[in-house]
């Protein structure tokens, strides 16, 4: 069977998504290629999430283009996910929660299973696989929400602040795990306020402002020499939340 055409890049062309009368994401224009670790950097109300959640199709632009190169199709296998920073937990065990998944990506029964373990190995959770989702701890479903995602096989993989709620040691596990996702090919786009975790996971910085994309560039250069007046305002913390 011939593989897939990719799915990448993604393009965004002059994308506006404005709420009430103002612009969250405000005429963005980029190209997310596979390959380089791409993480979404800026203050809190810059758009990073609102930016994320229109890539991956939870929100439909105001104005502009978003097209992925290889459009995914009603009914097939979906090729990119999103783990957000509290995930959602259904009412079943965490092995349920992946076969769900799987079930609705059209992964036959008998694969279910075997698939969803073999995700609860790779992140830590095997021993749990019985245990009630909802009464995991905070690192735990977060592991579990990455391994729901990974057994996706996902060509791209969208994280929506993956680790803003956790503590030091579960944060480090969950930035391995994101690590080994992304040496199996898996292309990760990220926003965090982690500027460490940041410099640690990416291989590109977009820095975000009051919804426009402000610079891109790569991590070393953004973080030794940013090119903008925000950026370098944000790196000394003297630009404000808005």
């Amino acid at each position: 069977m011939r593989a897939p055409t990719s799915i990448l890049p993604l393009v965004l062309e002059d994308v506006s998504f404005v709420a009430g009368e103002r612009a969250i994401v405000d005429r963005v224009s980029l190209v997310l290629d596979a390959g380089p670790r791409t993480i979404i950097l800026g203050p809190n109300g810059a758009g990073k999430s609102v930016l994320m959640r229109l890539c991956h199709g939870l929100l439909a632009p105001t104005s502009g283009r978003i097209e992925w190169a290889s459009p995914e199709r009603p009914g097939e296998r979906r090729r990119q996910a999103m783990v957000f920073q509290r995930p959602v937990m259904l009412r079943r065990s965490a092995i349920a929660n992946i076969e769900y998944a799987l079930g609705i990506a059209g992964i036959l029964a008998i694969e279910r299973t075997r698939q969803a373990r073999a995700a609860l190995e790779g992140v830590g959770l095997a021993h749990l696989a019985e245990r009630p989702a909802r009464v995991l701890s905070g690192g735990e479903q977060q592991r579990l929400a990455l391994a729901r995602a990974w057994a996706l096989r996902p060509e791209v993989l969208f994280l929506d602040e993956p680790t803003a709620s956790l503590d030091p040691s579960a944060t480090a596990e969950v930035e391995r795990i994101i690590e080994v996702i992304r040496a199996a090919g898996t292309k990760i786009v990220m926003c965090t306020h982690n500027l460490g975790q940041a410099r640690r996971l990416g291989d590109e910085i977009l820095f975000l402002h009051q919804g426009r994309l402000a610079e891109r560039a790569p991590v070393d250069r953004f973080f030794d020499q940013p090119a903008s007046p925000e950026a370098q305002a944000f790196l000394k913390g003297e630009l404000p939340w808005t």
